[in-house]
């Protein structure tokens, strides 16, 4: 994140940019010099999370309770002392920025195999110097904090520049955070979350002006130092023999700097000591060898100007020529939506206005000021609805749904799942068929369930994806029961009757229909659990009856346990496939959270919040007994009320997943060929059938591959990721 190498240079050869301050001395300070304006430090929420997660547990599926608990001593830490914080979410991954989303996350897919590796040679947890965050922290944490009554809002570009914007337009006190592009902007100071002491609210504020002073530029010439040497726009290979040069010719080398200090030295002195003259006079194209790469350049540096900022690096365009900024186009599948009906919508306005342009002649303009210069082609052309889906993401209340609707592109990244372990499927496919129905649901397609209707764009890590190109999935047909409501009955009604419709679609998503009754009945927070549970089952046929009883037990002891005896908890051994069902289970939940919104919002979003219904450690811990054959009253510890609500659950999930052909047994009664943990999938054992009596029902996931992209039409194959050798 942010620019390279420049962390290491501020920390090694300019420490004096590092200063030490109190956010409670800020705090009255910024009282006594604006009266009536509480104290706001705007907080980049991405960069914090492994700052915030410290629990000793991370490979368990995450301890939620024990976080919740830290995010709660967090935010109270900042308003005992009358400071207020507002949380920045990425909700979004720019184009110009996907090629730097795929490399981390094929970087993090190495991290996990080691992780894997480990736990099965030596049966526990790695130590903290392999820290992975829990699979879908940053989700949860968005309705963590928004529990805690926190204002928590999710991003419609790339969070910092959103960060950067607010607290200057705003007036902060300051952004917290751990990136050094808060050095670039010009914004409201910046202080590190990897310095902060909670206890004292001690922490380290990053001067840009002190850099200025060291590097001898100015405020306006750091975004040009940090497109040279390379940031999540420009990639750092494209100057690199540019900055060679610069160091080649650089006398001024420092002892306490080393080679890529030197080098950060060497192209600020060029900017000082040769653009500069000719600042105003020459564009920087003619200073600069940016050959084919001039609109990267100028985007990168034009990335850091916030709203109403100009750069004397780049020449203005006369008044009056405008170009057409980042907007939204609405473009509908129907034959007979008229062009005249196209919208545009500036992430800064909430306001629709007519276009009268057409999204295709419009050129992108490398000297537009705006930091992403591409439009955007939205899947649905109902504005209303489109502008409800922009406000839930915005406001963090909603997961994927805009992407769906406005892009037809979302991303997931990884999941803690072991890649040799060909028994379990990645969740990216274990979900997929869910997925599907909900695309059906927010674009009123997929009649047909296979050649016709939009195609999403999923960008999913997932074994033997390379991701190169994104998978290309269409919508399914639902079945809800007296036909699928329209999303402005399931996000605008008030009519009587249209709550029972909500649930009823969000069944039909989950393709539980069938069960609707029984799962209706049972108590919150069980309720959800029960849907994703029987989901999960039908889905994936090496589960067996052990793993039922892990989960539910789990769900019922925690009820009763605090924080502070969960954390207390403590493990006979770690087992790699327990770890991965805790992982599968956490992303269901976050499934949960789109199906959820999409369907209006039929469950409270308690119900399926993993601090309620899962926790890492003590799943595991009745995983172990579960496998050693404990009995029920072993696992729900002796609890009468809990071991006849565990029959409960049991019975009505196995009934649930009887309706749909699939009979959960134990692990003792699989035949040595079943296609379990012992031995890979492809045996005959499997269901090739899918598993799915009824049309509409999906892939089952041996099935699908990367994509699903058998029954593509020929013109998608070329997208295909299997290209790669996957």
């Amino acid at each position: 994140m942010g620019v390279r190498g420049l962390q290491g240079f501020v920390g090694s050869t300019c420490p004096h940019v590092c200063t030490a301050v109190n956010f409670k001395e800020l705090a009255e300070q910024h009282r006594s010099q604006h009266p009536g304006c509480t104290p706001t430090v705007v907080v980049d929420a991405m960069c914090c999370l492994r700052y915030w997660y410290t629990p000793e547990s991370w490979v368990c599926g995450g301890q939620w309770r024990e976080y919740f608990a830290a995010l709660r001593d967090f935010v109270q830490a900042f308003t005992t002392v009358g400071i207020k914080l507002v949380f920045f979410f990425d909700g979004m991954v720019e184009q110009g920025k996907r090629a730097v989303w795929v490399r981390r996350r094929l970087k993090n897919n190495r991290e996990i195999a080691r992780i894997f590796h480990y736990i099965k040679s030596h049966r526990e947890q790695p130590g903290r110097n392999m820290f992975f965050i829990p699979s879908g922290l940053a989700i949860f944490t968005r309705f963590a904090l928004k529990t805690l009554g926190q204002e928590t809002l999710c991003s419609l570009q790339e969070a910092d520049y959103e960060v950067a914007t607010y607290g200057l337009q705003n007036n902060c006190l300051g952004i917290l955070g751990e990136d050094t592009d808060y050095l670039i902007y010009d914004t409201c100071p910046y202080f590190s979350i990897s310095e902060l002491c909670l206890d004292s609210l001690d922490t380290v504020m990053l001067c840009r002006e002190r850099l200025c002073e060291s590097l001898e530029l100015s405020l306006a010439d750091l975004p040009v130092l940090a497109c040279l040497l390379g940031n999540d726009t420009v990639p750092e290979g494209m100057f690199e023999s540019f900055r060679f040069q610069c160091l080649s010719s650089y006398t001024s080398m420092k002892e306490n700097a080393d080679k890529r200090g030197n080098v950060i030295l060497a192209v600020a002195d060029h900017i000082a000591k040769v653009l500069r003259l000719h600042q105003g006079e020459k564009k920087l194209e003619e200073m600069l060898p940016l050959g084919q790469n001039k609109a990267l350049f100028y985007k990168g540096v034009a990335s850091y100007l916030l709203p109403g900022q100009t750069s004397p690096w780049i020449f203005q365009k006369p008044k009056g020529v405008t170009t057409l900024g980042k907007q939204i186009v609405s473009m509908s599948t129907d034959p007979e939506f008229e062009p005249e009906s196209l919208v545009c919508t500036h992430p800064e306005s909430k306001e629709e206005t007519p276009l009268c342009t057409h999204p295709e002649t419009e050129q992108e303009d490398p000297m537009n000021m705006e930091p992403e210069m591409k439009q955007q082609v939205t899947m649905v052309s109902d504005t209303e609805i489109l502008k409800v889906a922009r406000a839930q993401h915005v406001q963090a209340e909603s997961y994927l749904v805009y992407g769906v609707m406005s892009s037809g592109e979302i991303e997931c990244s990884n999941t803690l799942e072991d890649a040799l372990d060909q028994a379990l499927p990645s969740q990216a496919f274990v979900y997929r068929p869910m997925r599907q129905r909900v695309y059906s649901l927010l674009l009123g397609a997929g009649g047909d369930g296979a050649s016709s209707g939009p195609v999403i764009r999923e960008w999913f890590v997932h074994s033997g994806n390379p991701l190169r190109h994104p998978d290309l999935v269409r919508p399914l047909p639902m079945h809800v029961p007296g036909g699928t409501p329209s999303l402005k009955v399931l996000w605008l009604s008030q009519e009587p009757g249209v709550e029972a419709r909500r649930m009823d679609t969000l069944l039909a998503c989950l393709d539980l229909s069938a069960s609707r009754e029984e799962l209706q009945a049972v108590e919150s927070p069980f309720q959800a659990l029960c849907c994703l549970l029987t989901y999960l089952f039908v889905q994936v046929d090496t589960l067996c009856l052990e793993d039922l009883h892990a989960f539910i037990a789990q769900a019922l002891c925690l009820q009763g346990k605090s924080a502070g005896q969960l954390m207390d908890l403590q493990l006979e051994h770690v087992d790699s496939r327990a770890v991965q069902l805790g992982s599968l289970l956490v992303r269901g939940l976050s499934m949960l959270v789109l199906v959820n919104s999409a369907c209006g919002f039929p469950w409270s979003n308690s119900d399926f919040m993993p601090w309620n219904v899962f926790d890492g450690k003590l799943f595991h811990e009745k995983y172990l007994q579960s496998e050693k054959g404990c009995p029920a009253e072993v696992l729900v510890e002796q609890n009468r009320s809990r071991l006849t609500r565990f029959h409960d659950l049991k019975s009505i999930v196995c009934k649930a997943c009887m309706r749909e052909d699939r009979r959960i047994v134990s692990r003792q009664h699989w035949r040595p060929h079943h296609p379990g943990r012992w031995e890979k999938p492809g045996s005959s054992s499997h269901r090739t059938n899918s598993g799915h009596s009824r049309s509409g029902r999906g892939q089952h996931w041996r099935a699908q591959g990367p994509g699903s992209r058998q029954r593509e039409p020929d013109r998608w194959r070329r997208h295909s990721p299997s290209s790669g050798g996957t």
